[in-house]
């Protein structure tokens, strides 16, 4: 890994070159994307039916399109039972994680006959979004679908790719365990058009969430707007910000942990210790000769693997907000202290037996996160998504008449008159 010393221009040079992985600087697959979405929007299952076969090989009919129990049950009975433990234990964390960010509507009165309030609904169809070409995430299947099954969504139905017809079986295990109510055999950015202005076979919704490839990323960017969204997402990253009490084959894992994600991972180290750099960057040639994905992991380390050598802790946390990584890792004396002064990330893990992993897979807060600097603005994946606020206004007469001159002055004040005799015209003060 390349070792640079923090400074203003080191430190541009670096967010330069992250920020070209954002899904906005591939303008060349907009075109494509385009076209896709127009194309499902006029033809609806025609075109989802053409599209399949011409991106993922395979002759998909009506009658194949929804995923059909039988197939789940298939998929149930044929997958390591151990695994299916260990995604039950993971989805009641999840769960019981999202319980708490319940929200509550409320109303407040007054003795002049005011009423306010919120009122929370839950918002009423939602797509979900699951990769299955190269890889299958069962884990972004239980991420996706809980905090959605915990706000009270009604309608919850997921998209993902089938190689020759069938969906991976991890991925249906997780679905049922998530409590997802239908299946669509479709991917790509003909998924996304598909669940935003709906097919005939596929349902229209209101909101899609989950991660995908470039092509994805840029269809639900192009739909926003027709539907909600819950962001555009790049390629993951890790952040970690270490003092010499860390183990450095502990630091070493977790950059890796992301760095074999693909080849446009970001994997950063930020410490004050030279000497914990070097044996850093020792560990992670040592570890990535062993690793499956050395390949992957070794591409993604030569464009956007760095250490940075801060000169206090204090710079460490800066730089880290100026970044916004999606995971930070804090492996510090005092790490819970440190965490204060970060302001901007996705998740933060706090000590060394947190490493991120286990964000991905156990611990229960949601590992759909911001990405590519987004953390400045975007937060997690959670119940919030998938709610609505709705404001709740009740005036009695005598205490809107109370206010009227206030607001018609306010009115006037802005040159809308017809707001002031919507107020004035209650108590002989309007126009008429």
């Amino acid at each position: 890994m390349r070792t640079v010393t923090i400074t203003d221009e080191s430190m541009k040079d670096i967010q330069s070159g992250l920020l070209k992985r954002s899904p906005g600087q591939y303008t060349e697959y907009e075109s494509v994307v385009s076209d896709i979405i127009a194309d499902v929007r006029a033809r609806g299952d025609e075109a989802v039916f053409e599209l399949t076969k011409k991106f993922d090989k395979w002759d998909i009919g009506k009658d194949d399109l929804m995923v059909k129990e039988s197939e789940i049950d298939e998929a149930y009975s044929a997958f390591d039972k151990r695994l299916i433990r260990v995604m039950e234990k993971s989805a009641a964390n999840i769960r019981e994680y999202h319980k708490k960010q319940l929200l509550n509507s409320f109303f407040t009165t007054d003795e002049s006959g005011t009423m306010l309030g919120q009122k929370i609904t839950p918002i009423e169809n939602v797509g979900v979004y699951v990769p299955g070409g190269k890889a299958a995430y069962p884990s972004s299947t239980l991420m996706c679908i809980i905090p959605a099954v915990v706000a009270g969504v009604k309608n919850i139905v997921m998209a993902t790719p089938a190689a020759n017809g069938c969906v991976n079986p991890g991925t249906l295990v997780a679905a049922r365990i998530a409590g997802v109510d239908r299946i669509y055999k479709v991917g790509g950015a003909q998924a996304i058009a598909a669940l935003a202005f709906g097919t005939g076979s596929v349902p229209k919704v209101d909101k899609i969430v989950g991660p995908g490839n470039i092509f994805v990323a840029l269809a639900k960017k192009a739909v926003f707007g027709h539907v909600s969204i819950d962001s555009v997402a790049g390629p993951s990253e890790i952040l970690v910000i270490a003092d010499d009490s860390a183990d450095p084959s502990y630091v070493a894992a977790d950059l890796l942990s992301q760095a074999e994600h693909d080849e446009l991972a970001s994997a950063i180290l930020i410490t004050d210790s030279a000497k914990l750099a070097e044996q850093v960057s020792e560990y992670v040639d040592k570890f990535t000769e062993k690793l499956e994905r050395k390949e992957i992991i070794k591409r993604s380390l030569a464009n956007y693997g760095y250490i940075l050598i801060s000169k206090d802790m204090d710079e460490a946390a800066e730089v880290a907000n100026l970044i916004a990584s999606e995971h930070v890792e804090i492996m510090t004396k005092d790490p819970h202290s440190l965490m204060t002064k970060i302001n901007n990330a996705g998740a933060i893990f706090l000590g060394a037996y947190s490493s991120e992993p286990l964000g991905d897979y156990f611990a229960g807060p949601d590992h759909v996160l911001p990405t590519n600097g987004t953390a400045r603005f975007f937060s997690p994946l959670g119940v919030d998504s998938f709610i609505k606020r709705t404001s709740i206004i009740s005036y009695s007469k005598s205490a809107l008449e109370d206010a009227c001159d206030d607001i018609m002055d306010f009115a006037r004040a802005e040159g809308l008159t017809a707001h002031a005799n919507s107020i004035g015209v209650r108590f002989n003060k309007g126009v008429l």
